[in-house]
């Protein structure tokens, strides 16, 4: 479809919420259950792919979760594409703005992981309100095994593998310079909303690397160093 503000008066970011947590609300009165949020725009590359230039948030719930190492179909999406990214699990409640040096505490493991991100729009081509609407084009993720956040986060090597070749190498810098920051800047969009994420929650910090279109029969995996791998088949 074409993006609404090519068509209407440009939409202020509240009312794109506004429609975005309609949308969850349809999802949970179908039976999904709420699993986390997502960070959107974290790294100055994917600002630079999609053309925006503010962090965002969506939500997740558990039938987007893929099971590691399974087969998913392609034919539930539009244009799919995968980034690599590192998830979250929360320890507490976060019931308000944190610190970067709160946030550690916050946290009770973190993994390697990848978003299957999709868009109702033509091309992936949006402004920030119409990408807000449709939950930040949030479609699917999975999550590699989890660890103790023993160590600093900043500046591992992140590759992104389709067909065992490397399809896009980063570093866990590019997520704000530190995926902690994720988490700080997390809590205080909740703040805003007016949200508490219970503890046991995931969060997903954004995307490490530029994302790469899907096809079907390829094998993708992310290697997170210190972290371990994730993977996904697609058919």
């Amino acid at each position: 479809m074409k993006p609404s503000t090519r068509w209407a008066a440009p939409r202020p970011i509240e009312d794109a919420y506004a429609i975005q947590a309609g949308a969850i609300a349809l999802r949970h009165a179908r039976g999904e259950q709420p699993i986390g949020i997502k960070l959107g725009f974290t790294s100055r590359a994917k600002m630079v792919q999609m053309g925006v230039d503010s962090l965002i948030w969506g939500q997740l719930t558990n039938a987007m979760l893929c099971e590691e190492g399974a087969a998913l179909a392609l034919d539930a999406f539009i244009h799919p594409r995968i980034e690599p990214e590192v998830c979250f699990l929360t320890a507490r409640d976060i019931a308000g703005p944190l610190t970067l040096l709160d946030a550690g505490g916050f946290i009770e493991a973190v993994a390697p992981a990848m978003e299957i991100i999709d868009s109702r729009y033509r091309n992936f081509k949006f402004s920030l309100a119409d990408v807000v609407a449709d939950n930040c084009s949030s479609a699917a993720l999975v999550v590699g095994p989890w660890s103790r956040p023993d160590s600093a986060l900043a500046n591992r090597g992140v590759q992104l593998e389709i067909d065992g070749r490397a399809a896009r190498l980063g570093t866990t810098a590019a997520i704000l310079g530190n995926p902690l920051r994720a988490l700080v800047q997390a809590s205080q969009l909740l703040a805003q909303a007016g949200m508490v994420l219970p503890a046991g929650s995931l969060i997903m910090a954004g995307a490490a690397t530029a994302a790469e279109p899907l096809r079907p029969g390829c094998h993708v995996r992310t290697r997170v160093s210190g972290l371990g791998q994730v993977e996904l088949s697609i058919r």
